[in-house]
């Protein structure tokens, strides 16, 4: 599962921040920037493993593909490479009630609310996800972030954190950022996911073709396909012990239901999956830190994207056309202004659809 994070919203917040934090976020950024350099440069440096290099070449083939692929004059972005210090370029913090599983809505500025709130420095998003927990009386989760768009605001740069990733994972990585690029509706995070990662998946395969390193891919995720189904069952069953108890359910006890729930059922119901499938503990949703908004996290990312694959086969369109398409139905969306969500309105265009012949 990909995450956006858009680091520039981080200096246009304003009342609900300390001027320190922004200075924070600020600096983050701007460091991005400007410890980058340019790609010729790195590839011409004989202290940089060829490991590395590789890896550069590799997004410059698979960014120029991506825009000669649609048709669209390449941008700046990825042109120059940042060496981090961390594995990771950020930590999302991600909130959630004790008594239910749905994300906590930040609102900024401008760019509309997100399910998550980012931060540059490892130990700010800890004093954070702190007084979320003392404050607002959340559940907090914190996830690494390995790579972010900008949505075309800044020249992204290429980041030592993309190179964690093989070939396939880094060309889907790349095709889901790069999507950002040329298509992105304010206020809808979900439909903005999804579509990214739709897109990134089915670029892959106008990519790689019938290469073997893509078919061993596809194989393995359509395994993890099937644990993050039942994933989101097994989280529905959580979520319906919340809503029998109502409002009779405390915090406390809500949180000692989803402590028990992962340790009895949630883990060892996955882990025999897994084993069922074939697939690696790494492949599989076992780690450690499950809570409530760690769930709302992975039903934020995981619920929509079906409904996508399903309007695209009911049009019968392919990657292009369908595009174009979407872009020509949001139009008519902000047109008409009846329907609260775009994502709603692609919803009935599903229901209206008849599914097209395989």
């Amino acid at each position: 599962m990909r995450i956006l994070l858009i680091g520039l919203i981080l200096l246009l917040l304003s009342g609900c921040a300390r001027i320190s934090w922004l200075t924070e976020q600020g600096m983050g950024q701007a460091k991005i920037l400007w410890r980058a350099e340019k790609n010729e440069v790195i590839l011409d440096n004989p202290k940089i493993s060829p490991s590395i290099k590789r890896k550069i070449l590799l997004v410059e083939e698979y960014k120029k593909f991506f825009y000669h692929y649609f048709g669209q004059r390449a941008t700046g972005i990825y042109t120059k490479t940042t060496m981090l210090d961390n594995k990771a370029v950020s930590y999302l913090v991600v909130a959630s009630p004790h008594t239910k599983i749905e994300a906590h809505e930040f609102v900024f500025p401008i760019f509309g609310s997100f399910p998550y709130i980012g931060f540059f420095d490892l130990d700010s998003a800890k004093d954070f996800a702190e007084d979320l927990r003392k404050d607002e009386n959340l559940v907090t989760w914190i996830r690494p972030v390995y790579a972010y768009s900008t949505l075309g605001y800044l020249e992204d740069r290429i980041l030592s954190s993309f190179f964690e990733y093989d070939d396939v994972e880094l060309a889907e990585l790349v095709f889901h950022e790069l999507f950002h690029t040329i298509f992105f509706i304010k206020n809808e995070v979900d439909l903005n996911e999804n579509l990214a990662n739709l897109y990134g998946k089915e670029l892959l395969k106008e990519y790689f073709q019938d290469r073997d390193e893509l078919k061993h891919y596809i194989a393995t995720q359509e395994k993890k396909s099937v644990i993050d189904l039942r994933v989101v069952e097994l989280i529905s069953i959580l979520q319906g012990e919340f809503t029998k108890l109502g409002g009779f359910i405390t915090a406390e006890k809500a949180d000692e239901m989803t402590e028990r729930f992962v340790t009895e059922v949630f883990k060892p119901d996955l882990r025999n999956m897994c084993v069922k499938l074939k697939l690696e503990e790494s492949d599989c949703e076992l780690k450690d830190n499950w809570n409530q908004a760690s769930f709302a996290a992975f039903l934020t990312y995981e619920e929509e994207q079906d409904f996508l694959s399903d309007l695209k086969k009911a049009k019968n369109l392919n990657l292009k056309d369908f595009l174009a398409w979407l872009k020509v139905e949001f139009k008519s969306f902000e047109d008409q202004k009846k329907i609260e969500s775009f994502t709603n309105y692609l919803k009935l265009k599903v229901s209206h659809a008849p599914l097209a012949a395989d």
